[in-house]
């Protein structure tokens, strides 16, 4: 049985058995409280001197913090035990006895970042792995349920996809490798085929920056479409998301309360369509609001905050100038100098989540594009190619699961959002 199961007014009087660990310990004489934790949750077991025999009070007077435990008792009614029950122990029996647990409140982030495989257990990053669960989840119902067939791209890439000062260069053999940047050039030539494919897969950033939303290695949930214009992707990108909220708050109402989070904004964007404004009007509202900021910047996290304050929900920023965005994305035939892409960024100052775009299909101005960029044509042959037999509209966007969850769950930094955050300088354990 799991704690959450038995905490219920059906198993009051029942006898039942629960195993798992000892999340607190109070011991007041001649009785003992032991919390046990489970991955289902937490429930209070009352252990009296009185009514158990010898070895089972020897056990529960020796059972330290972390140790695993298997438990027999009655399920009782307690207002003042969290969630309302706790069990009445008959017997106890220590598995894996614990040392002094190293954690015990108050210390500093690099101390639990070089504890991160014991301080994964904590409430607060149990309640942000299971809300991270029920994203990746509610995405593959969302995405199933439309039709997209999920495909499994290459992680070793012969090429970069953004720029190759973020690359991470690996030994393939006898020759340079790099790890996946993106999925999306891959997602591009299985269209052909399939039509509409999306993938989630870890990419890799060899970003200098250490801020609270990037990490070097994330999870990337990436769509491609054939026959999808910019616009027809954006509304894939917002009901996605709101689809995804949906089921977090149906799903996760303990674990969002558990962090205390404000769902408001939350419950509000699960209704569609988003906000959209242009780059122009971003920029006009950036410097209303006293920044300093020109036509051609790129949007960093300042002044994406910024603009995030003026929204209750995500909203989409679209048509950027083509100098800050990537080679691949196709230019807005009536205004040549912006592309026909975009991003979504959640409110609260959270920022970006997504980037996509329509993709450039013609041959000779893709051609010109990577050229442009000062790439190697050649290692783009293959990609060439997907314009040469059979081109077609295409557009595609890249989600960041982590950035998704750090706003979701309301994070101050992102790297809770993640198991074993890897970022510049660190990559412990």
């Amino acid at each position: 049985m799991k704690a959450r199961n038995v905490m219920s007014k059906d198993y009051v009087g029942k006898t039942v058995w629960l195993r798992g660990w000892v999340h607190r310990k109070r011991n007041l004489g001649s009785k003992i409280f032991i919390v046990l934790r489970d991955s289902s949750g937490i429930i209070q077991c009352l252990v009296s001197k009185d009514r158990v025999d010898e070895e089972t009070w020897s056990e529960a007077e020796k059972i330290t913090r972390e140790s695993s435990f298997i438990v027999k008792g009655v399920i009782r009614e307690d207002r003042r035990a969290p969630g309302g029950y706790e069990l009445l122990v008959e017997k106890l029996r220590i598995v894996g006895l614990s040392d002094v647990f190293p954690i015990r409140g108050g210390e500093g982030v690099d101390y639990l970042l070089d504890n991160r495989h014991l301080w994964i257990r904590s409430t607060k990053l149990t309640s942000v792995m299971k809300i991270k669960h029920s994203v990746l989840k509610a995405a593959r119902e969302y995405l199933e349920s439309n039709g997209w067939w999920e495909v499994t791209p290459p992680i070793l890439t012969s090429s970069a996809v953004e720029g190759g000062a973020t690359l991470f260069e690996v030994k393939y053999f006898d020759r340079k490798a790099y790890l996946s940047q993106s999925a999306q050039l891959y997602l591009e030539a299985l269209i052909f085929s399939l039509e509409k494919v999306w993938s989630l897969t870890p990419s890799f950033r060899a970003e200098k920056s250490r801020t609270r939303r990037h990490l070097a290695e994330y999870w990337h949930l990436e769509l491609e479409a054939a026959w999808y214009n910019m616009h027809d992707m954006m509304k894939v990108a917002e009901e996605l998301v709101a689809y995804i909220i949906e089921r977090v708050l149906r799903e996760r109402k303990l674990e969002l309360e558990t962090l205390k989070r404000d769902t408001k904004i939350l419950e509000e964007s699960i209704h569609t369509p988003y906000p959209r404004i242009t780059y122009d009007k971003a920029i006009e509202i950036l410097k209303n609001k006293g920044m300093k900021i020109e036509w051609g910047d790129d949007l960093g996290a300042d002044e994406e905050r910024t603009l995030t304050m003026e929204f209750n929900k995500p909203f989409f920023v679209t048509h950027f100038p083509k100098q800050i965005k990537a080679f691949y994305m196709k230019l807005d035939p009536t205004r040549p100098d912006v592309v026909l892409g975009f991003d979504m960024l959640a409110p609260e100052g959270y920022g970006e989540i997504i980037g996509g775009s329509e993709r450039e299909d013609d041959y000779e101005k893709l051609l010109k594009r990577i050229i442009e960029f000062g790439l190697n044509p050649d290692d783009y042959k293959w990609y060439l190619d997907l314009r040469k037999y059979g081109t077609v509209p295409h557009s595609g966007f890249g989600l960041g699961v982590e950035r998704l969850v750090m706003w979701i769950a309301g994070l101050d930094h992102i790297r809770d959002a993640t198991p074993f955050p890897r970022f510049r300088e660190r990559i412990y354990p």
